[in-house]
């Protein structure tokens, strides 16, 4: 049996924002008042990004505007954001939580799934470690992290989301039904606010009702994630802890929208030129992706990803693209988008023997794909010439 924590920093750029402020003379404890990050107004950040337990007791919420914020409680103090700052205590707690395993999987700047199972066997018992590394943390670089700990990475993430700050919790398959079944359903992970709207006018409220609804009501209501968020519900989920070495992480770009996403057609859009970019990438360094993965921050800045492997490596723009289409929009929620990205991962070289199918030895001398790859080659060569602007594909194209 696998045993996965999900590891969390409580209020992350708030923690260490004032664990900053502390170290350079600072007098005042932001985690003890009604405090805030964000505030830039001069940009799009203008929203908030972490908040004291003060400040969620006036009820600002993550992702909220600043502007909204003041009002409901006018002697909140606010801190800009600094990015720099926060990637430095990322790569402080990730080091540290290496010293126990090297299978980790970070997700975003502040959490990370580790796969304890291998080492399970050094402590008394699984929360046992979880308490001893939360305690270690604490005592090391003077912050909070919630671990969730679990059979599966699902799990494991909502039992790090119960009680907050500096707790460890455990939701195992067995107890699902007492634990998480009783929640609200917009509680679950993945259960944006459009699904969350229809399940509610579908009279589903808690997760246990979605867990126990008719499977086909939800696909006809909302399709390939109706099905997900039933087996999430059910506490059903697949994925691996992706152990992943700094040298093997691939090529990919991302980009922040000027404006939210709010449609497929925006979000293709967006999708095709990253495809682009990843491809002319892998082109450049001579290079093929075996695997591809999608990532989407939603305006709560709530990040999620989803990745796929490849029948055969690739590094041609449609083919990049198809394969992003195809994940964004299993990946979806219906939520308004922020950032998108495309990372290719497990590389080989361009001109490396490929393992072909009965399939592809058929038809391995199709001469549209050679027609594609010519035109590809050729582009690339006017790009490097005249700019990478100079040439764009049609619509259809």
């Amino acid at each position: 049996m696998s045993i996965i924590f999900h590891i969390d920093v409580n209020s992350a750029y708030l923690s260490w924002t004032t664990i900053e402020e502390l170290k350079n003379g600072g007098e005042v404890d932001l985690r003890t008042i009604p405090a805030i990050i964000g505030g830039d107004q001069k940009s799009r950040h203008g929203v908030v990004l972490a908040k004291s337990p003060l400040a969620k007791q006036c009820g600002i919420r993550t992702g909220e505007p600043v502007a909204n914020a003041i009002r409901k409680c006018p002697g909140l103090v606010m801190r800009p954001p600094d990015h720099k700052l926060y990637r430095q205590y990322s790569n402080m707690l990730m080091e540290f939580l290496r010293t126990y395993t090297d299978h980790i999987e970070q997700v975003s700047v502040d959490e990370c799934y580790m796969d304890f199972t291998e080492i399970a066997p050094r402590f008394a018992s699984p929360v046992d470690g979880a308490l001893k590394i939360k305690n270690e943390v604490c005592r090391k670089f003077g912050f909070t992290v919630n671990i969730g700990i679990s059979t599966n990475k699902l799990l494991a993430k909502m039992a790090s989301d119960f009680e907050k700050p500096n707790k460890v919790h455990t939701l195992f398959p067995e107890e699902v039904q007492v634990k998480m079944w009783p929640l609200p359903v917009r509680e679950l992970y993945m259960a944006g606010r459009s699904s969350v709207e229809t399940l509610e006018k579908l009279d589903i409220r808690t997760i246990g009702d979605l867990a126990c609804t008719d499977l086909k009501i939800l696909e006809l209501h909302l399709k390939s994630h109706g099905r997900k968020l039933w087996e999430f519900a059910n506490g059903i989920d697949h994925s691996e802890v992706a152990r992943e070495k700094a040298e093997a992480k691939g090529i990919g770009n991302s980009t922040t929208l000027p404006r939210d996403a709010r449609t497929q057609v925006e979000a293709e859009a967006v999708l095709k030129a990253l495809a682009g970019s990843v491809g002319r990438r892998l082109r450049k360094a001579g290079q093929k992706a075996g695997m591809l993965s999608v990532e989407i921050k939603y305006h709560t800045f709530e990040s999620v990803s989803h990745q796929r492997q490849l029948e055969k490596p690739t590094n041609l723009d449609q083919e990049i693209y198809q394969v992003a289409r195809e994940l964004f929009k299993e990946l979806w929620n219906q939520e308004p988008i922020r950032l998108l990205g495309i990372r290719s991962s497990k590389l080989s070289e361009e001109g490396e023997p490929v393992q072909l199918s009965l399939f592809d030895i058929r038809f391995e001398a199709d001469p549209k794909k050679e027609k594609k790859e010519k035109i590809n080659t050729a582009l690339e060569q006017i790009r490097k010439k005249y700019g990478k602007d100079i040439v764009t594909k049609g619509p259809h194209s």
